[in-house]
């Protein structure tokens, strides 16, 4: 065509629109320029919030079945990442197919249908991880966390990162986003990494201390399913594909309102449950930022009708305890006999680490001025509510260990280590640093008495801990029961400055069936010798050479418990 018909045509155009009733005529736009960009945008940012949100409660979920290790971790977030990766690949290639020739029409249907997809994803992974997951970590922790990242995260993590160059795509139909250098992706990883933001921490500080996470998973996944709703009421207009993407959507919603609804019930069908010759039921739980606690109520054991009570947190038995209060945990009157034995004439003690408050509580009794201090307030509620904690009678502090080390002003004459989260202590919870904060919070001839596990087939990591701790204190003592074919056990240690030899000590309330256990331990304590020390590195806030070989000795525990504990004990 020459150019002056072309421009004959132009000004045709112009005279045309200038002459119509109406005004002038607008040029005819796509659909999708015709929807408001708004609601595209809310949705993006509460897929972007529901992404982290999954993450951090996937952890929450994986802990009991996989523990927390630098494996798991490194499981975790690998899987997370690829998850990511792929979602962007596929959201990218699906956009450019949807952008070529009669397909255009499907780009918003598409972008709609992935929440929708997510939802069901995440109902289907909650319908069969409490069955799934007992078996995956009773065969190996680690293929099993990445495993079980994928059942819980995969397809939601794919969609939902999917969303992400959809929404790019349809902004590139706007005249505006033509014009613009990105076509719009800054505003858009902008919103949804915001709406991440805000996903952490409504997780964190609204839905896990209030609801479980199995339930939590569902309110994030009936969230999702809900968002095609919020958009195709923002417009008028039918897009294409309508009817498959309504059909898909109401089942997400169905699916997640029905087992929400049915929550209880369905993992309540796992209840009531065999174990150690009892069968147990759920009593209480109690979440926290920190991790679950639960309850275990035992059928009665004897004619008096007494039942058994266990503080469980995160897939491991913290204690356990008759219903007349009597504590049915050895270890609890080991740490008041060994604190006693190397300190008759204690006075104020220092409790790192609740639980159940046992420890605490009985020393409180002999006259002891108590201070327990407590990272997690679900502890200190289940402790006062089930396992009869008086705080009227002990100094109750919720706070890190370290961080009240560092602030105390010392004197106390027994500090009583009890510091378990996962399956073992913290990393920084068991360094040179952490050891000499100890220290400043002793009196003169003050002693620490630690509750801890050793790995005997693995004893280089255990050896880690007598090393660094020998760094700080000079006088050391092993206590352990002989326990023949054990892997895991008990082992007890005590520090001090100066020599602390441990004089007979009477406990008349101890269990008949603990005297004979508790007098054999106290007849053999063990001073740190070669052998123990065997391969053992200095462990500092600043390096930590035995990092692996602790990772391994807590994935070997974490491997018994998986294959032990019955599984409706390890849901949260």
């Amino acid at each position: 065509m020459s150019a002056p018909v072309e421009s004959r045509r132009n000004n045709l155009r112009r005279l045309g629109a200038r002459l119509h009733p109406l005004g002038p005529v607008p040029e005819k736009r796509d659909d999708y320029t015709s929807r408001p960009m708004a609601a595209l945008y809310a949705i993006i940012f509460v897929t972007g919030g529901a992404t982290l949100a999954l993450e951090l409660l996937a952890s929450r979920v994986m802990t009991p079945y996989f523990g927390v290790s630098l494996y798991i971790w490194t499981g975790i977030l690998s899987i997370t990442l690829v998850a990511l990766a792929i979602g962007y690949w596929v959201g990218g290639r699906a956009a450019a197919i949807l952008m070529t020739g009669s397909r255009s029409e499907r780009l918003y249907s598409v972008f709609l249908l992935m929440p929708a997809l997510s939802a069901l994803s995440l109902v289907g992974a909650c319908l069969v991880y409490p069955h799934i997951f007992p078996a995956l970590a009773g065969v190996d922790l680690v293929s099993g966390a990445f495993i079980a990242c994928l059942i819980l995260l995969g397809i939601p993590l794919v969609t939902t990162s999917a969303m992400n160059p959809l929404l790019i795509a349809l902004r590139m139909r706007e005249a505006s986003a033509r014009r613009s250098a990105d076509a719009g992706a800054g505003r858009v990883f902008f919103v949804s990494t915001i709406g991440s933001v805000a996903g952490v921490a409504t997780t964190a500080f609204a839905l896990i201390p209030r609801y479980s996470n199995f339930v939590s998973l569902l309110i994030v996944a009936l969230c999702l399913s809900l968002l095609p709703v919020m958009a195709l009421l923002a417009t008028s207009q039918r897009p294409a594909g309508r009817r498959g993407l309504l059909i898909t959507t109401a089942l997400a919603i169905v699916a997640a309102a029905t087992l929400l609804w049915q929550a209880d019930a369905y993992l309540g069908r796992q209840w009531p449950v065999t174990y150690s010759g009892l069968d147990w039921t759920l009593e209480a739980r109690e979440s926290s930022l920190f991790g679950t606690v639960k309850v275990l109520k035992s059928t009665p054991i004897d004619s008096r009708g007494r039942f058994v009570r266990v503080y469980f947190q995160d897939g491991l038995i913290q204690n356990r305890m008759l219903s007349d209060g009597e504590s049915i945990s050895f270890y609890t009157y080991a740490l008041e006999a060994l604190a006693l034995s190397h300190r008759p004439d204690m006075r104020s003690a220092l409790a790192l680490g609740l639980g159940a408050g046992v420890v605490p509580s009985r020393l409180s009794k002999r006259g002891v001025a108590v201070t327990a201090v407590e990272i997690d307030p679900a502890s200190f509620e289940i402790a006062r509510r089930f396992f009869g904690l008086d705080r009227t009678r002990i100094n109750a502090i919720q706070a890190d260990a370290r961080t009240y080390l560092r602030t105390c002003n010392g004197g106390y004459d027994a500090i009583v280590v009890d510091l378990f989260q996962g399956d073992g202590t913290p990393d920084y919870l068991i360094t040179r640093n952490f050891f000499a904060d100890l220290r400043a919070c002793l009196a003169p001839r003050g002693v620490v008495v630690f509750n801890t596990f050793a790995d005997l087939d693995l004893p280089v990591s255990y050896a880690h801990f007598l090393t660094t701790l020998r760094a700080e204190f000079p006088y050391v003592t092993l206590y352990r029961e002989d326990e023949a074919g054990a892997r895991h056990v008990n082992s007890y240690v005590v520090a001090s400055m100066t020599p602390s030899d441990p004089m007979p000590t009477g406990l008349p309330d101890i269990p008949a069936q603990y005297a004979e256990r508790l007098a054999a331990l106290l007849r053999s304590p063990r001073q740190l010798d070669p052998e123990l020390l065997a391969g053992g590195l200095v462990i500092t806030d600043a390096r930590s050479g035995g990092a692996a070989d602790l990772a391994r000795a807590q994935m070997g525990y974490r491997r018994q418990v998986a294959r032990e504990l019955p599984p409706p004990f390890l849901v949260n």
